[in-house]
């Protein structure tokens, strides 16, 4: 594995074009199938109330507000089945940080989807379990093994944005802090659940910074192999109050040299997902070049990123397009990246 140093010299780099092919490289050998491969899934949204105002975040909506919602299990049962008739296979559950729902409604709403539906249940960020032990008055690992007995899969690793203290402090003061997104991740990994990895740049860190969250991440797979994948992707800054700080949003050229410096420096992770919900079809095509070897998913339904301005979309035919395009074998993955679809 290289350095932080290596790593920090290659930030710094114009060799772009370099840079891609030194993480192609990687990710041909880590994947010498030629395979790149998606999921079909759904990101349900269950309530946009939330009690952390991070500045980056134009979903959320203050305890009490006319626009906010818990959304009711009916609700929530017809979007699993909508997913179902698509060919999904996951279940992505993510929300608002809300003082009222305890662990109790959550197992409760696991056991309930596991009796009804065959789908597999990767839900709620480090930020929502912090929450959920919190006003649950009970320890963090019992959270976890709690939701894990009712239902719960594996966990994503939305809430990571950049893991370094000063800058979460900056842009979102009252959310969980680094240790407790560590805890988090470290602890489902203790008791046997897989996690995935995430990274939020482009929102006025440095290089160190960024570098601080790659080395979080890269000694937490050495301890233990938990994370499936690491997902990077840009900051919006549309409609946020972060935007008025951030002026210019991160470039594709930006974007394509974080990825490739993820899979370069992540080498112990085995995938590392070129996103096209943020820089769009093009960029993360071209980022297949650049050592990603997924595009994620088709997002069926996704609510907070583009609330706060990203609007791309695609069909599951249209990724399957940009993966044959640029030279690749797609296969449909599940949540753990097995890819056993014959298709």
């Amino acid at each position: 594995m290289i350095s932080r140093a290596e790593a920090i010299d290659m930030f710094q780099s114009d060799d772009l074009v370099g840079l891609g092919m030194e993480a192609d490289s990687i990710r041909r050998r880590l994947h010498p199938d030629g395979i790149v491969s998606y999921i079909i899934d759904r990101n349900i949204n269950y309530t946009n109330f939330c009690t952390e105002y991070c500045s980056f975040c134009a979903f959320y909506r203050p305890m009490g507000h006319k626009d906010g919602y818990v959304l009711p299990r009916e609700v929530i049962f017809g979007k699993i089945q909508e997913t179902l008739d698509l060919g999904g296979t996951g279940l992505l559950f993510q929300g608002g940080l809300h003082p009222d729902l305890k662990i109790d409604w959550y197992e409760d709403l696991l056991r309930a989807i596991k009796a009804k539906f065959d789908i597999w249940c990767h839900c709620f960020s480090a930020p929502e379990i912090t929450n959920i032990a919190e006003v649950s008055g009970i320890s963090l690992r019992d959270t976890i093994a709690r939701l894990r007995d009712a239902g719960l899969d594996s966990i994503p690793g939305g809430g990571a944005e950049i893991l370094d203290d000063a800058v979460r402090y900056r842009i979102s003061r009252l959310k969980c802090g680094t240790q407790d997104w560590i805890d988090v991740h470290r602890t489902a990994h203790q008791l046997g659940m897989r996690t995935t990895a995430t990274m939020m740049f482009g929102c006025g860190e440095t290089l160190e910074q960024r570098m601080n969250h790659f080395d979080i991440v890269r000694q937490i797979q050495e301890e233990t192999g938990g994370f499936t994948a690491f997902i990077p992707w840009s900051f919006q800054r549309e409609n946020t109050s972060l935007g008025r700080f951030v002026k210019e949003e991160a470039t594709a050229v930006e974007y394509l040299k974080t990825l490739a410096i993820s899979r370069i420096y992540l080498e112990n992770i085995l995938n590392i997902q070129s996103s096209w919900v943020t820089p769009g079809l093009k960029t993360c095509q071209v980022g297949l070049r650049f050592g990603g070897n997924d595009v994620g998913s088709i997002m069926i339904e996704e609510n907070v990123v583009s609330a706060a301005g990203a609007h791309h979309r695609a069909t599951e035919e249209e990724l399957r397009r940009l993966i044959r395009d640029a030279g690749f074998v797609p296969k449909q993955r599940d949540t753990l990246y097995r890819t056993y679809f014959l298709n």
